[in-house]
């Protein structure tokens, strides 16, 4: 878990997912604009301040954001199959990914899950349930059961929380990171921007 001289972790990648089919919200969330930029711009941005290795995963993400493209891979379209993109394409041992439409998420969250006690995957859960889109995924172990799992076309995300040593970053623990309890909305629907910006 060493920062290099940089401040940036090189142990671990951050990976943006921009592959999303975006349909409640009728456009391309990658490319909604919040406090002056695009949202995957913002996501990457972030991450990058992290991370020494970035992925844009699927999709066409802004030609500002920075990180490496990456495609997806075959198979059908879902948050899964962003997952095993990213997680085949980090340099890193660790990967903690997000998708792109986490526009309050904040540092001392993504912190909190790279300095959380090693699991094969840790994932913040709240009230509203588990955010597999805002976690961290130890590669060596999570790939293959993601590849496998995609193969089998059991698409939720949560067929691998169950297969592998998961721990969930909930209680006092993600509250200490995130006060308000902001950190985690995202923004699937124009209402849900609407909220998002309206504070």
């Amino acid at each position: 878990m060493r920062r290099e001289g940089s401040g940036r972790f090189s142990s671990v990648s951050g990976a943006v997912l921009v592959g999303g089919a975006s349909r409640r919200m009728g456009r391309d969330k990658s490319r909604l604009e919040f406090a002056g930029a695009p949202l995957a711009t913002r996501t990457a941005g972030l991450l990058e301040t992290l991370c020494e290795d970035v992925l844009l995963v699927g999709g066409d993400p802004p030609a500002d954001a920075p990180g490496r493209r990456v495609p997806d891979p075959d198979g059908p379209r879902c948050a899964l199959r962003g997952l095993v993109g990213a997680l085949e394409a980090a340099r890193g041992e660790r990967v903690l990914v997000l998708a792109t439409d986490l526009p309050l998420v904040t540092p001392d969250l993504l912190l909190g899950l790279i300095a959380f006690p090693h699991a094969d995957a840790v994932v913040p859960r709240d009230a509203a349930g588990a955010h597999p889109l805002c976690a961290i995924y130890r590669r060596e172990s999570v790939l293959p059961v993601a590849r496998d799992t995609l193969a089998g076309e059991r698409l939720a995300i949560r067929h691998v929380l169950d297969a592998v040593e998961t721990a969930w970053l909930e209680g006092d623990a993600l509250r200490a990171l995130d006060p308000r309890g902001r950190a985690l909305a995202n923004v699937n629907a124009p209402e849900d921007l609407e909220a998002v910006l309206a504070g």
